[in-house]
């Protein structure tokens, strides 16, 4: 999965699957069995966000899959078209793309792909705002583990937010 900031200000971010066994498998509606190494599922997808996180657009490739069909599915993806990636972000890909509306494989991409925007988006934005010498986001303050407002990275980034001992929750 990758990030990346756009021209116009939209951010792209992609996720790639290929999934190969180390053994020939038979395909139930092929006639020879596909050789070893070779691609039994290889998708794509590119979500297209703003800087609310709110999808624009979204694009599926399904270059190689286990039946015809399964290219259909692409185009079930467009529900999520206005959607923000956050919070809920599961429950709302599952409630649209669950079971026959979609495929499987192109839905359970989707989850993660929440994760390579928060840290691509803001990763970018963190870049922007050190190359331009402004104050780096605050709201990173207290967003994880490392983050903590009592923890030796904001004491070097933000040391006028560091919080010294701080009890441990």
């Amino acid at each position: 999965m990758s990030a990346y900031q756009r021209e116009d200000g939209l951010f792209d971010i992609e996720s790639h699957l290929v999934d190969t066994k180390p053994m020939s498998v038979q395909r139930i509606m092929a006639l020879e069995p596909s050789p070893p190494g070779a691609h039994l599922h290889d998708l794509l997808i590119r979500l297209t966000l703003n800087e609310a996180f709110v999808i624009q657009a979204i694009e599926a490739s399904s270059d190689t899959t286990p039946y015809t069909i399964c290219k259909n599915a692409e185009s079930s993806l467009s529900v999520l078209i206005g959607e923000q990636v956050g919070k809920g972000w599961s429950r709302l890909v599952k409630g649209k793309l669950r079971g026959t509306l979609s495929c499987t494989h192109l839905m359970e991409m989707l989850i993660p792909m929440a994760t390579t925007a928060f840290q691509g988006i803001k990763g970018l934005r963190f870049s922007a705002s050190l190359e331009r010498k402004a104050e780096p986001i605050p709201e990173l303050i207290n967003s994880c583990y490392a983050f903590a407002d009592h923890r030796e990275v904001v004491m070097k980034i933000w040391p006028e937010k560091y919080k010294q001992n701080q009890s441990m929750p």
